[in-house]
């Protein structure tokens, strides 16, 4: 790689209420006038409409557009909606969907966004990629980091625990991702970050030794989380790319997701691959389970939902989603025989 941009946030919020802060961190920004709500029908009541009267109570004109979806669609009637209103800034408010449509939509528009997030699913609330489902291809897309991030846990709090649960499997799964991206750097030659990898992996480890402290109606675990999933999204910003953050086990998450649709949540998946792919490095893939487990994760087949033979289907498929993306899947050349006996040693399969 000759050069990549780093986008970085300029403004991190993370505590109990610091929605409230809203008008202060974008009086610093220097958005005064007007701005651009995009959430869903939930996550608006749940803060969308806090940010909307704060705003409206210091003159700007806010303006709303709820999405119940990420596809292209959405991106589109969010950018055409940009388009008119010219709006300063548009604010992300929700879990992953609603964020990813703001982020990609203002993108393209080259227009700055703000990141409220309602869930701690996964790291797209701090990244700079955007999941949107249209596309030819099933995994994320580059877009743009947010501008600011309004992480308010009494907010997050409301969500199911579930949603905490993935987000920690999807900071774990940055233990073999970084270990690819190293694996493709000695082989390929590919450009590799110490920081960024660094970066991502103190996450990983933030997570791991607090499992114990990551649980329903705790606070504290829930801040441990978030600054986790800033700091990987912050990791994607200074690599210029998903590589610190997304590897083997993310490949077998997008393969499931193709396999059986909407059974699993995203980091869920992610863990589970983790433990896989760490044997497959091997790596200490034991100590992955034994999180997931203190975390209250899924570690198998029928915890996720899913039947043995997806599994085994989904690992062959891996290697195919980004041929571009050098794996240890790629390195091994395993075949289906091969991936059974995977999914079996690690107890994702009985």
């Amino acid at each position: 790689m000759k050069h990549h941009r780093m986008q970085l946030p300029r403004e991190v919020i993370v505590g109990n209420g610091v929605i409230e802060g809203v008008v202060e961190v974008c009086g610093r920004l220097g958005f005064k006038k007007s701005a651009l709500i995009v959430a869903g029908s939930k996550t608006y009541d749940v803060a969308g409409k806090a940010v909307k009267t704060l705003l409206e109570e210091e003159g700007m004109k806010i303006d709303t557009l709820l999405v119940e979806s990420a596809t292209i669609k959405d991106v589109r009637v969010v950018e055409e909606k940009i388009k008119v209103l010219e709006p300063q800034v548009v604010f992300g408010v929700g879990g992953g969907t609603k964020i990813d449509v703001a982020k990609l939509s203002s993108a393209n528009q080259e227009v700055p966004f703000i990141s409220v997030p309602t869930t701690a699913s996964h790291d797209g609330i701090a990244s700079p990629v955007s999941s949107v489902k249209g596309f030819e291809k099933p995994y994320s897309v580059m877009a743009q980091a947010p501008i600011a991030i309004i992480a308010d846990t009494n907010v997050i709090m409301r969500a199911p625990h579930r949603f905490v649960i993935s987000g920690c499997g999807d900071v774990i799964a940055k233990f073999t991702a970084v270990k690819d991206w190293k694996l493709a750097h000695e082989v390929k030659n590919e450009y590799y970050g110490e920081y960024a990898a660094s970066l991502a992996l103190m996450s990983t480890k933030l997570v791991t030794q607090n499992a114990e402290v990551i649980k329903p109606d705790e606070e504290e675990g829930v801040r441990v989380l978030l600054e986790a999933l800033i700091s990987c999204g912050v990791a994607m910003s200074i690599a210029g790319s998903s590589r610190p953050c997304s590897g083997s086990e993310h490949l077998f998450s997008h393969a499931l997701d193709m396999i059986r649709p909407n059974h699993a949540m995203h980091g869920e998946q992610c863990g589970v691959g983790t433990i896989m792919m760490a044997y497959l490095h091997k790596a200490d893939w034991k100590r992955t389970k034994k999180t997931l487990e203190i975390l209250g994760a899924p570690t198998n087949a029928d915890e996720l939902g899913v039947e043995r033979e997806d599994v085994t289907k989904a690992l062959e498929m891996s290697p195919t989603i980004r041929p571009e993306r050098y794996t240890i899947l790629n390195k091994l050349n395993l075949n289906r025989k091969d991936y059974e006996r995977l999914a079996r040693v690690t107890s994702v399969i009985k």
